[in-house]
């Protein structure tokens, strides 16, 4: 059973959101985050990514970093631009993008359910990262950013939740971006039964996109309970914040790559070695898109090709082998281009689907790149597949749009 929990949300003034509401910390770097936020006092960067109010070059990850973020957030609390909400609640956050809405149940979701594997993975995480989300966790004693959380579809929780959204939303704007953040605030007990009831009905929740957020979290959380000589399991630190989304309402996107070069290989050689795994098609000058799995378009000098897997590639019966990424690796980036370790191999990029193909063109074109990759999304059955088999996803692989805002609301470990 999944377990999650009403909390007393700590959330800006109405008028304030548009203002503070930002991207997640990791889908941008500094310089794009001082950037955006430039003028802007109020947008959370400042709190999530503090780094920005250090001169260039400043070590991100000193210990002043981290206190900069909570004494900027405390500023905000105390000037009033913050508060908390009185009783425990749950919240509907609604996105909207290109014409589709997916609707959100914002909850505190419980660290035993991710020890225990009831929340499921399908990433590795660096510990790195997770030690530095861990530090603005610990060190300010909230989860500034809620993680993207997926959960099959529950016919009963779509109910609940349209008639939660009959009524005045709390937050309703549009980002810079054309997004649509629309956010509701559920007070009533009885609802808040009806919902909690239904999660616990559940077998598994799915980290869509946040593990690093997710890790920190929990283990924040195992943290303080050991070091507790009294816990009792009720604190604010056994839970985390979540948005979990109904399955059948997300979309995930093509995460596609850049090769610096060809591994010694002139073009024509190269071509002659993809033979081996593909049917090749040179398609022109136009963009091309790949229309189903196991076909893949490849930018190389100037020209786009369509690249169809042979029979014997893949494993359609294999929740890993039949990802596309997973040939991509097995038949091109490894034997060929000799990239072993996406991970930490540094003739390697990747490109979210957001960007286009003209991203990759342009990469290449401008003599950054070699060739460029794109490859058919990953579905959300895939991905729950991989995640239920216990096995893990290859880095880089889902590109979920669109991003939840940062700053609408935050969970307390404090009691």
């Amino acid at each position: 059973m999944a377990i999650i929990k009403a909390f007393r949300g700590i959330r800006p003034k109405k008028e304030m959101a548009a203002k503070i509401a930002c991207k997640p910390y990791d889908v941008l770097n500094e310089k794009e985050a001082r950037e955006e936020a430039k003028g802007n006092d109020l947008s959370f960067y400042h709190v999530i990514k503090p780094e920005i109010d250090f001169p260039d070059g400043h070590n991100i990850y000193a210990p002043e970093i981290y206190s900069k973020g909570k004494e900027n957030f405390e500023k905000m609390l105390k000037d009033g631009i913050f508060f908390q909400d009185e009783e425990e609640c749950l919240y509907i956050y609604a996105q909207t993008m290109n014409g589709r809405r997916q609707y959100g149940i914002v909850a505190a979701a419980s660290i035993e359910d991710y020890f225990n594997d009831v929340i499921k993975k399908h990433e590795l995480t660096r510990p790195d990262k997770e030690e530095d989300r861990k530090k603005h966790v610990r060190v300010s004693m909230l989860n500034y950013e809620p993680v993207f959380f997926a959960y099959p579809n529950v016919p009963a929780l779509d109910n609940i939740v349209s008639e939660v959204v009959k009524n005045t939303p709390e937050y309703d704007f549009t980002s810079e971006d054309g997004i649509g953040h629309t956010f509701w605030v559920i007070h009533d007990k009885g609802t808040i039964k009806s919902v909690v009831s239904e999660f616990a009905k559940l077998k598994s929740t799915y980290v869509a996109d946040g593990h690093h957020r997710t890790a920190a979290a929990a283990l924040t959380g195992r943290d303080l309970k050991n070091e507790n000589p009294n816990h009792t399991g009720q604190e604010n630190y056994n839970f985390f914040l979540a948005v979990h989304f109904p399955d059948d309402q997300l979309a995930i996107m093509d995460y596609n790559r850049v090769v610096k070069d060809l591994n010694g290989l002139n073009e024509d050689g190269f071509l002659k070695k993809l033979e081996k795994g593909f049917e090749i098609e040179m398609i022109g000058k136009t963009a091309y898109r790949p229309s189903k799995l196991h076909e893949f378009s490849m930018y190389l000098s100037g020209k786009w090709y369509r690249l169809t897997a042979k029979a014997g590639t893949y494993n359609d019966q294999d929740p890993i082998g039949v990802l596309d990424v997973t040939i991509l690796s097995e038949q091109i980036l490894e034997p060929i281009l000799n990239i072993k370790d996406l991970r930490t191999d540094k003739r390697i990029e990747f490109v979210g689907g957001l960007r286009g193909l003209g991203e990759l063109e342009k990469r290449v074109d401008s003599g950054e790149m070699k060739v460029a990759f794109a490859l058919y999304p990953v579905t959300m059955k895939q991905l729950i597949d991989i995640a239920d088999s216990g096995k893990i996803m290859p880095p880089k692989t889902t590109w979920f749009e669109p991003k939840l805002r940062s700053g609408l609301v935050l969970h307390s470990l404090k009691d």
